[in-house]
């Protein structure tokens, strides 16, 4: 999963091409149809209760209390503080407090605001507390806790609601515009309408969305490159002799590198024949990553013939019980056909050594060449067999398409692929991990 997080992050030309152009095929003729989901519904709840207490039951509950508190005082004296000028003055109620049970009943006839502050003090904040506990929770706290609860959700759980998803019918115009998309991304028209037409497949007419879609693709992309993802396999031939072609600048020198590295790791000796005689800088680059791996180099002087020190090679390589040989050899543009009878050559000088050689002939790929990755590997394949290839600068293209339609049209093994310059950036190709990384789907 690490390296999945690495491609998704390094693909998002690929993948962020494909969200925008998802997005606008969806917003295109594209309805919301979660809106009437909303719970609208749920609002509703609370009226009933708020219906079903209404504030005068409550209060005729209350209204019996003072009521209870009338008959406590029988005694008649209680008419001798009638007079309403004794209460008016703020003198009156000193007397008021001696007599604990007389001074109750005076606020019921008399003004409730002047002799309620110090006596009925105590009792009036329990009747007020009442009043407010039956009525407040039936009919305040259900309609404070309803908008309450969509709150969180539509945070937390609510994004659906609260973002709702555009669906659109799928239809013709709709698969046309896909057909579009997938052929912009360098996934060659056989391939995008294959992929379309098995997208479409029992669900034509129904409404997508965007998340959707991007499933769908991830799917029918990863059923494509299943049966070629496939690791480089090994033979108990010593050595194993792998041959690396393909164009200038694809990255052949560097993956030779990193898989010595990783196949030494793995408990593996290995020897590299620097056959690309015509570059210095190849030659040097190699040393440095047999320096960094611990494996060693075979140089020939610059100019040299390359199936010579092929030739030479294997036979270091024989003395040494080595279990790899890998061979470097110079770029070559697919239409220069000087340059491919040359590798030609060397192919056939080491088949002197070993008929069976080269065990391996990897093809190395660059991803931003596009369309063009398609006639590199048909012209490769014809001069020396090509059984396998590794993609690679698949994080400097917004076209990485080109492997689906490669595997599409070839069924070559994918072996590796490679998304930047550290040795851990060449992986085994993972079928699903590449089809999600390309599509953004989620994984």
């Amino acid at each position: 999963m690490a390296f999945f997080s690495k491609l998704k992050d390094r693909l998002f030309k690929s993948s962020s091409k494909l969200d925008e152009g998802l997005e606008a095929i969806v917003d295109d003729g594209g309805t919301v149809e979660a809106e009437p989901e909303a719970p609208v519904v749920e609002e509703p709840a609370p009226a009933p209760p708020a219906a079903e207490a209404p504030a005068p039951a409550p209060e005729s509950e209350t209204a019996p209390a003072p009521l209870e508190v009338a008959p406590e005082p029988e005694p008649e004296p209680a008419p001798v503080a009638e007079p309403a000028p004794a209460p008016e003055p703020e003198p009156a109620p000193e007397p008021v407090p001696e007599p604990a049970s007389t001074p109750e009943p005076e606020p019921m006839p008399v003004a409730e605001p002047t002799p309620e502050p110090e006596p009925a003090s105590e009792p009036v904040p329990q009747l007020v507390m009442t009043r407010a506990e039956p009525i407040d929770p039936f009919a305040s706290e259900p309609e404070e806790e309803a908008p309450a609860k969509p709150g969180l959700f539509g945070r937390m759980l609510g994004r659906k609601a609260a973002e709702p998803e555009k669906k659109r019918v799928l239809d013709d115009d709709m698969l046309e515009q896909l057909e579009e998309l997938l052929i912009a991304s360098d996934m060659g028209v056989d391939t995008a309408l294959r992929v379309t037409a098995n997208m479409a497949e029992g669900r034509f007419g129904k409404r997508l969305g965007a998340s959707d879609i991007k499933r769908l693709m991830s799917e029918e992309v990863a059923r494509i490159m299943e049966p070629v993802a496939r690791p480089l396999p090994l033979y108990p031939k010593k050595p194993q002799v792998v041959l690396v072609v393909g164009v200038n600048g694809s990255g052949k020198t560097t993956t030779i590198g990193k898989l010595a590295s990783q196949f030494r790791a793995a408990g593996k000796s290995v020897v590299i024949a620097a056959g690309d005689t015509f570059r210095a800088a190849a030659v040097e680059q190699l040393q440095v990553w047999g320096d960094r791996a611990g494996v060693p180099v075979l140089t020939a002087p610059e100019g040299s013939d390359p199936a010579s020190l092929a030739f030479d090679a294997m036979t270091k390589a024989e003395a040494d019980g080595a279990d790899l040989l890998m061979i470097d050899t110079a770029g070559r543009l697919q239409n220069r056909s000087d340059l491919m009878e040359e590798l030609a050559k060397i192919v056939r000088v080491i088949r002197k050594k070993d008929p069976d050689a080269p065990h391996n002939t990897l093809l190395v790929l660059d991803a931003t060449t596009g369309q063009n990755a398609l006639s590199q590997v048909e012209t490769f394949q014809k001069m020396s067999d090509v059984s396998g290839l590794v993609m690679t600068k698949l994080d400097g293209t917004a076209k990485g398409g080109v492997l689906v339609a490669l595997a599409d049209k070839f069924g070559l093994p994918i072996h590796a692929i490679g998304v930047g310059e550290q040795i851990d950036d060449l992986a085994p190709f993972d079928p699903e991990e590449f089809a999600a990384a390309l599509t953004g789907a989620a994984q």
